[in-house]
C-alpha cells in the first residue's frame, strides 16, 4: 500500500474524475433524509463525507487501504453535517450487509473487489431497498486497444468493457439506468498527472528511501503506457442505477 499511499498522496479522489463531476453525482442521487449507505473501497472518504453532509445520510466506508482509512477518518473530522461516518479496514467483499437493507451502495472505481462490473454491480444490487440506488465508477475502452498495451500487466484486453456494455449490464440484474457521467481528457490528465508529480516530489524528498527507485520506474512506466496508448483508448464513467421496484 506504501506504493499506492505515496502517488496518491495529493488526490482528493483516487479515480479520474473531478471534484465538481462527483458533487453533480451527489445532487442526482436525491436521497432521502438519512439515507443508509455502504461504500465499499471508499478511498479517502470524499463521497461518503458529501453524502453525510448533503443528506445527512449514515454512510459505511470500507476500505483495504490502512493509509485510506486514516486519510478518511482525518478528512471526516469536523465535517459530516447531520449524518453519521464509519470508515472500516476491511475486504468490500466480506463486509456484512443485510440484503435489501440499504437506500444506496457505492463501489467507485474497484469492481475488481466482486470481480467486475457485472458482479460489483449484482452484489450492490443485493444490498439495496427496491427502488435503492447502486454508484460504481468503471473505465470503458474508448477504442481498441493495440495489442501492444494490453500486453501490459495491469491493462488486460479484458480490464473493461464498452461505455455501451456498462450501462447494458444494469437491465439484467434488475438494475435501469438512471445516469452515466463520463470523464474528460482534462479529468484523466489531472488524474495521471498527479501521480508523476507526487512520485518525483516523494524521490526528492526521500532520497535515501531504498523503495525510491522501483517506485519511479513504476510510475514512468505507467506515465509512458498512458501518453502513449492510454490517453486515446481509455473512458472512465460514474454509471448510477436504480434497483427495480416490484
Amino acid at each position: 500500500w506504501k506504493y499506492y499511499n505515496v502517488t496518491y498522496r495529493d488526490h482528493v479522489l483516487c479515480n479520474p474524475t473531478s471534484v465538481a463531476k462527483l458533487e453533480e453525482m451527489v445532487e442526482l442521487l436525491r436521497l432521502p433524509d438519512g439515507a443508509d449507505v455502504v461504500d465499499i473501497a471508499c478511498g479517502k472518504g470524499e463521497l461518503a463525507i458529501r453524502l453525510a453532509e448533503r443528506y445527512g445520510a449514515h454512510v459505511v466506508g470500507v476500505d483495504l487501504s490502512p493509509h485510506s482509512v486514516q486519510d478518511a477518518q482525518a478528512r471526516a473530522a469536523g465535517r459530516g453535517g447531520r449524518g453519521s461516518l464509519t470508515f472500516v479496514l476491511g475486504d468490500g467483499a466480506a463486509h456484512a450487509v443485510a440484503p435489501g437493507s440499504l437506500d444506496m451502495a457505492a463501489c467507485v472505481g474497484a469492481s475488481w473487489v466482486f470481480g467486475g462490473h457485472a458482479g460489483t454491480l449484482g452484489a450492490l444490487g443485493a444490498m439495496v431497498r427496491p427502488g435503492g440506488l447502486v454508484l460504481v465508477g468503471e473505465p470503458y475502452w474508448r477504442a481498441d486497444p493495440p495489442e501492444s498495451y494490453v500486453q501490459l500487466p495491469d491493462r488486460p484486453r479484458d480490464l473493461c468493457l464498452t461505455h455501451a456494455a456498462n450501462v447494458a449490464a444494469g437491465p439484467p440484474l434488475g438494475l435501469t439506468p438512471l445516469y452515466a457521467l463520463a470523464s474528460s481528457e482534462d479529468d484523466w490528465d489531472r488524474h495521471e498527472c498527479m501521480h508523476w508529480q507526487a512520485a518525483e516530489r516523494y524521490a526528492a524528498e526521500h532520497p535515501d528511501d531504498p523503495d525510491v527507485p522501483e517506485l519511479l520506474a513504476r510510475v514512468h512506466r505507467a506515465r509512458d503506457a498512458y501518453l502513449e496508448v492510454g490517453r486515446a483508448v481509455l473512458g472512465w464513467s460514474l454509471y448510477l442505477f436504480r434497483r427495480a421496484s416490484g
